[in-house]
């Protein structure tokens, strides 16, 4: 029985309703791709290649590596192009037999997508030379530590100075 002043709301209890088997509409289902953890290399319609390499942190340091598959005219001796850009540069190229292994250094200098280019010529050939973006989502510092992809790894972090992390206090 209830005591005097309180109210006994009628009801129950409600469940949600029961998932759908997979294969119904109501089905959430992932694209595999979406669960692949490597740096993902794509041949564009221009011939150049497009490398995700996932997000970074600003003021970071990495090194990328990625294989490019044979078939492009280049032959095996290929070496890097040299262009103006301080943020992407080429530290090895290695010839295998499922194509080119390439590993270079790049530093997340800004937030946002960056798309940053290099080219690379082929030994033998003069003419032969492909154009190579590597394009990384770059978050601020302030947003945590990414997981980074198969094929990426930090090397260092460019310090900045920040007064509110900073441990010492002024005498007076």
């Amino acid at each position: 029985m209830a005591s005097k002043g309180s109210k006994v709301k009628g009801g129950g209890v409600r469940f949600a309703p029961r998932q759908p088997p997979e294969g119904t509409p109501g089905h959430v289902h992932f694209d595999e791709k979406l669960h692949d953890s490597a740096v993902m290399v794509t041949r564009e319609k221009d011939g150049s290649f497009l490398v995700k390499v996932g997000f970074l942190k600003i003021l970071h340091k990495y090194e990328i590596s990625f294989l490019l598959p044979l078939g492009q005219g280049l032959g095996g001796d290929l070496c890097a192009v040299p262009l103006p850009n301080p943020n992407l540069r080429v530290i090895s190229i290695t010839s295998l037999p499922e194509g080119h292994s390439v590993k270079c250094e790049y530093t997340a200098h800004r937030e946002g997508v960056l798309r940053e280019e290099l080219a690379l010529a082929s030994g033998a050939d003069e003419g032969a030379c492909v154009k190579v973006v590597v394009q990384a989502r770059v978050m601020d510092r302030h947003h945590g530590t990414p997981m980074l992809l198969d094929g990426v790894r930090c090397i260092g972090a460019e310090l900045e100075y920040d007064s509110e992390q900073s441990d010492w206090h002024g005498f007076d």
